[in-house]
């Protein structure tokens, strides 16, 4: 049974805005994650520093992304088995607060510490 707490069809409506939105920030900063091409000749070693910077950030920021739609994907398949809600170290309710702010919790705050 998920949380009893929770409206589920709210929830599940808010996960998949969420993974919509990821899905796009994921797919405008496409063309800063492609390799940087620079002539060493007109351009200065500087320049090219901070352009390997940039892509290195939006290579991290992408892998962020992909972890914050894994967790989404693994949420909505704890409330498809009727899981959502439950503390994965001790099988208590993490408390609906908790849920509401942040709805990819797995634990409760006494197993979190």
């Amino acid at each position: 049974m998920n949380h009893p707490e929770l409206d589920m069809a709210a929830l599940v409506a808010r996960l998949e805005a969420l993974r919509a939105e990821l899905q796009a920030q994921s797919e405008a900063g496409r063309d800063a994650r492609e390799t940087v091409m620079l002539d060493q000749t007109s351009v200065g070693r500087l320049s090219r520093m901070d352009a390997l910077q940039g892509q290195a950030m939006a290579k991290a920021e992408e892998q962020r992304r992909q972890l914050a739609q894994q967790r989404i994907t693994g949420t909505l398949a704890r409330i498809e088995r009727g899981e959502y809600g439950e503390c994965i170290a001790c099988g208590d309710w993490i408390d609906a607060r908790r849920l509401e702010r942040d709805p990819l919790v797995l634990k409760c705050i006494d197993c979190a510490e």
